[in-house]
Parts: C-alpha cells; sequence; structure tokens
C-alpha cells in the first residue's frame, strides 16, 4: 500500500471513530465516548469531549486536560466548552492566552471575557480570591491585546476587556482605537460598558475616524 492510499484508510478510520464519538453523546454511552478521549487523532479527541459534554459526562479534570492537548483544534474545543463550565477557573482560560497558536489565544480571549462577565466579577464590586482572579484575567489580556503580532488576538482581547468591564481594562481598551480598522472597531463597541470625560472624548474622535463602520459604532454609542 503506497503512502496516499496509507493516509486515505487513516483518514477514514478517523472519520468513524469521530462519527461514532458523536453518536454516544447524543445515545448517553459516556463509556464509548472517554474511549475517545485519548484517540491519535485530534478531531476525534475533540468530539468525544463534545460528546461527554453534551450527555453531561465530562469532568472537570478531563476538560481541564484537554486545555494542554498538543494540538490546537482540541485546546479550542476545550476552551469553547470550559466558556460556560463554573467548575473551570477563568485562571485556566487566560493561561492559553500565551499558546503559541494565535488561534488558540483568540479563542482563549473569548472564553475570558465570558467566563468573567458571566460570573458577574467586575473588580468595582469584587473582593478575595475572586477578585484576583479577576485582576489577572484582565492583566493577561491586557499584554495580547497590547502587544500580541496578530490583530485577531489583539482584537478578540479588547472584546473580553469590555465584556468584563473592569476599569483596569478601560486604558487598553482606549489605546486599541489607534489600532488597525479592525481592532478600533471593537475598541469602540467595548468602550459601551464605561463613562466619564475621557470615554467621551475617546468617542468623539473615533466619530471622525478614516473608517466608516468605527465612525458608525462611535455614533450609536453617542447617540447621534
Amino acid at each position: 500500500m503506497d503512502a496516499a492510499a496509507q493516509e486515505a484508510e487513516r483518514a477514514a478510520g478517523a472519520v468513524g471513530r469521530r462519527r461514532e464519538a458523536a453518536a454516544a453523546g447524543h445515545t448517553g454511552d459516556a463509556a464509548k465516548a472517554r474511549s475517545y478521549l485519548h484517540d491519535d487523532d485530534p478531531t476525534v479527541r475533540s468530539s468525544a469531549l463534545r460528546a461527554l459534554q453534551r450527555s453531561g459526562d465530562l469532568a472537570a479534570q478531563q476538560l481541564e486536560d484537554a486545555l494542554h492537548d498538543p494540538a490546537a483544534a482540541v485546546r479550542m474545543t476545550a476552551l469553547e466548552l470550559a466558556a460556560y463550565r463554573a467548575d473551570i477557573a477563568a485562571a485556566a482560560a487566560a493561561s492559553l492566552l500565551a499558546d503559541d497558536d494565535h488561534r488558540v489565544v483568540e479563542a482563549a480571549a473569548w472564553a475570558c471575557g465570558e467566563k468573567v462577565s458571566a460570573s458577574g466579577d467586575a473588580s468595582a464590586g469584587s473582593t478575595g480570591a475572586r477578585g484576583s482572579e479577576t485582576a489577572e484575567v484582565v492583566e493577561a489580556l491586557v499584554r495580547v491585546a497590547r502587544s500580541h503580532t496578530d490583530a485577531l488576538c489583539r482584537e478578540s482581547a479588547i472584546a473580553a476587556l469590555g465584556a468584563i468591564s473592569d476599569p483596569a481594562g478601560l486604558p487598553t481598551i482606549l489605546a486599541g482605537l489607534d489600532d488597525k480598522p479592525e481592532v478600533r472597531r471593537r475598541a469602540v463597541i467595548a468602550l459601551a460598558p464605561f463613562d466619564g470625560p475621557e470615554v467621551e472624548a475617546a468617542l468623539l474622535k473615533a466619530s471622525t475616524d478614516r473608517d466608516k463602520q468605527v465612525r458608525a459604532a462611535a455614533a450609536e454609542l453617542r447617540g447621534v
């Protein structure tokens, strides 16, 4: 069997296992789904995670392990699922903001925004361990928004800072108004939860931005 035929056979086998894993989630066969968590193919492992989540059998430790899977696609799946799991700390998602794969960083920023905003844990009213975790997440998002080389990652981080609405993130959102057009648009939208003279001044400036969508977003927030 030549290399092409072997690859075709391997791919066909992965498709079959992926379908079996997905079906297990619909039939409630947790044992079958778990048997695919360590499959050689990343798409099968992702399907197993989704299946276990669907059936309510995905343990927190299994999800945390998947956040460190060698395959970026599996890490992204784990972030998607972790975003709405109260038993997975926001810090676990934030740890992937330093991932080598920009797609994972983008997904991690989104997950951080979903987790912290859903918890209602904005720093203005939080104390103790929860407040400390939020501060750490915001700090990590700020680093991405200010220095990541990929614009989509910066955009996602700024969106998360807006969703979290922590005052510590405001200077970075304002700085995003000097970035690329897609980041500037996201920064304008991220200003929605904030108010004050510097926010009003930033929106006024954005209303004359050279990008039409930036101007439109600013006008909507200003109510003009």
